[in-house]
C-alpha cells in the first residue's frame, strides 16, 4: 500500500535543505569530499579509506567544519581546530574544510546547476498556493547555488552556513537552525513542514518540533531516514505535487 503522504497546502509554512533536496549539489559535494579525504588519508595513513558511506554518516548535513571533525574523529584523528580563513593547505579542520570548499566551487562554476525537475513542480506549486517558504542549509555556498538553479525569489528566508556561523547555530542534527528558520517566517514548526535528504538534517526538523518531516532519499536509506524522525519518505519532490494541483470538482 503507498505511503500516506502530507498534503503540504495544509501547512504553514515548509522549508527545504537545499542540497540534494533542491538541487543535485550533493553530488558535487561528495565529489569534492571524496577527492580532498582521498588526499589527506593517502598523505597521513589513514585507514580504513573513506567511502561513501562515511559521507552519509559522518558529513552530510553538517557544518562544513563539523564535518571534517566527525569524519576525522571516526579514525580516532584528532587535529588543531584552526580559523576559519586558514588557507585550504592548512593541515586544520578549517584548513581541510576551506580545502573542500575551494573544490565545490570550481566544480560549481565550471559546470552549472539546475534543481531537480520534481523539485521545482513543488516549489512552483507551492508558491500559486501561497505557502510561505525557506531553506535551511548548513551550506555556506547556499546563496551562490540558489542564484545559480534561479530559484532564490522562491524563498522568503535562508538560513545556511554563514547565519549559523554568525550566530552560534549549533550544527544540524541540533535544532538550532530548522528552529531558526521558522522564526524568521514567524510560524510554528508544529504546524509547518522540513523537507531533508540527511539524516542529520531530518533528526534536526524533528528535534525542533515539525509536524511533518519529509525525508528525500538519495542514498540515506527509508531505514535510516525513518531512525532520524522521517513522518514520511519520498524518492522525489514530484510525489508530493498532484495534491496541490488537484481541482475541486
Amino acid at each position: 500500500m503507498p505511503e500516506s503522504l502530507p498534503d503540504l497546502r495544509a501547512a504553514d509554512a515548509v522549508l527545504f535543505d537545499l542540497d540534494g533536496v533542491l538541487t543535485p549539489t550533493a553530488e558535487v559535494h561528495m565529489r569534492a569530499w571524496q577527492a580532498v579525504f582521498d588526499d589527506v588519508f593517502r598523505q597521513w595513513g589513514i585507514e580504513p579509506a573513506y567511502t561513501d558511506a562515511d559521507y552519509f554518516a559522518y558529513v552530510d548535513g553538517k557544518k562544513r567544519y563539523d564535518g571534517v571533525a566527525s569524519l576525522l574523529r571516526s579514525r580516532n584523528v584528532e587535529i588543531p581546530w584552526g580559523e576559519v580563513d586558514d588557507p585550504p593547505e592548512a593541515d586544520t579542520v578549517c584548513g581541510i574544510g576551506n580545502r573542500k570548499n575551494a573544490a565545490f566551487a570550481e566544480t560549481l562554476r565550471a559546470e552549472g546547476i539546475a534543481p531537480y525537475p520534481g523539485s521545482l513542480a513543488l516549489i512552483e506549486a507551492l508558491r500559486r498556493e501561497g505557502v510561505p517558504m525557506g531553506v535551511v542549509s548548513s551550506s555556506k555556498n547556499a546563496g551562490e547555488v540558489l542564484a545559480g538553479a534561479g530559484i532564490r525569489d522562491f524563498f522568503a528566508v535562508v538560513v545556511d552556513g554563514l547565519v549559523a556561523e554568525r550566530e552560534g547555530l549549533a550544527s544540524k542534527p541540533a535544532a538550532d537552525m530548522f528552529r531558526a528558520g521558522a522564526e524568521r517566517l514567524g510560524v510554528d514548526p508544529a504546524s509547518s513542514a522540513a523537507v531533508e535528504d540527511a539524516t542529520s538534517g531530518v533528526a534536526s526538523a524533528a528535534a525542533a518540533g515539525y509536524r511533518d518531516v519529509i525525508g528525500v532519499d538519495r542514498g540515506a536509506g527509508t531505514d535510516a531516514l525513518r531512525a532520524a524522525g522521517a513522518t514520511a519518505i519520498v524518492d522525489d519532490l514530484a510525489r508530493l505535487v498532484p495534491p496541490l494541483t488537484t481541482e475541486t470538482e
